[in-house]
């Protein structure tokens, strides 16, 4: 099949997407598709041969991606476009991907995950991997996510959406329980996430958080052990556990080598791993997402799990823990992503044939 990976993009977990994209793409390619990556928001800037001809491009118009221990400079990235319009998608994004089979989204965070780009491929009747608008858009929204879990009874840390300015943070630091959990609504590998202690630690994070939005969710915080559970298709995979090498399990953590321990499947109980995976797939439902996502626990001190918040596409790097859950199943990572591809079209005919 012809596939575009689509990747990039312009959120903060931009350079994840990116390695994400490049890894999906060999692999598909090891599996006999033509498929090229694109950077939905660079687009084909560089490229000036027939759209065609780019699914036959040398490995695929894969680089040397790599994720450094900061977030990406999206200014910088804005500016290195030559077209320096407000669209999101980069040249000749939409018309590459008009003719594909498949686009396989490797996109992280805002532009991907938030069901935008999902919406305009719907529009244009081009099937894509994944869950639809939708659920995208509403699993990618963590108050939206909270509501849902509250209404369906699956066991999540208390949380209040506080909106406010710069000038109300002083009253808020007075008012607000520490130790508490300051999370963004709509960020994504723990960026615009803080776990204020102290008074001036809380201070911080809310002035911090003013970068991201004029909102967050303020969470109880559960001290317990980092338990993550992927859904594939209709079933639980095994949970993973991560503990960081020191501190929380930031972005640094995440994606740097050395920065945390991974143990899959992870040292809990039957029972335990029942739950959890019980929990995870039914917010997957709850959500109306599809083929695959991850869900993200805290474990605490009595065994008891706290689900925290749901991705519907979760990281597909080597790195990443829903390759490391598939690989405890048997299922190696070019399997998973033509699991993933033959997943994705089989639920796109059903929605069509309805």
């Amino acid at each position: 099949m012809k596939i575009v990976v689509l990747a990039g993009g312009l959120s903060t977990e931009r350079e994840v997407s990116l390695v994400t994209g490049t890894a999906v793409c060999r692999a598909l390619r090891e599996n006999g598709h033509r498929a090229v990556l694109v950077d939905m928001f660079m687009g084909l800037e560089d490229y000036d041969g027939p759209l065609e001809a780019l699914f036959d491009a040398p490995d695929g118009r894969c680089g040397g991606a790599a994720i450094r221990s900061d977030a990406p400079d999206l200014a910088a990235v804005r500016r290195s476009r030559k077209d320096q319009s407000a669209s999101m998608l980069g040249k000749n994004v939409l018309e590459v991907c008009a003719l594909a089979d498949l686009v396989f989204v490797g996109l992280h965070g805002e532009c991907g995950e938030d069901g935008r780009i999902q919406a305009a491929l719907d529009l244009l009747g081009i099937p894509y991997t994944g869950s639809g608008h939708l659920a995208s858009a509403m699993a990618m929204d963590k108050v939206a996510t909270k509501r849902m879990m509250d209404a369906a009874g699956i066991r999540t840390p208390k949380w209040r959406l506080v909106q406010y300015t710069r000038e109300e943070v002083p009253a808020l630091v007075e008012e607000l329980p520490l130790p508490c959990v300051v999370k963004t609504p709509g960020g994504g590998s723990s960026l615009g996430v803080y776990l204020p202690d102290t008074k001036e630690e809380l201070k911080t994070a809310l002035l911090d958080a003013l970068r991201f939005d004029g909102q967050v969710l303020v969470e109880e915080k559960i001290t317990g052990r980092d338990i993550f559970a992927g859904v594939l298709g209709d079933r639980a995979l095994p949970a993973v556990e991560v503990i960081p090498a020191e501190g929380m399990f930031d972005y640094a953590a995440k994606y740097q080598s050395g920065g945390a321990q991974e143990l899959c499947p992870a040292n809990i109980t039957p029972a335990q791993q029942e739950e959890i995976g019980g929990m995870a797939l039914a917010l997957h439902r709850l959500l109306g997402l599809s083929v695959y996502s991850r869900s993200d626990f805290i474990l605490d001190g009595n065994g008891v799990p706290w689900c925290l918040e749901i991705n519907s596409l979760p990281g597909l790097t080597q790195a990443s823990l829903m390759p490391k859950e598939a690989a405890a199943v048997g299922i190696g990572y070019n399997e998973l992503c033509e699991q993933i591809v033959e997943l994705s079209l089989k639920g796109r005919k059903s929605i069509c044939s309805r």
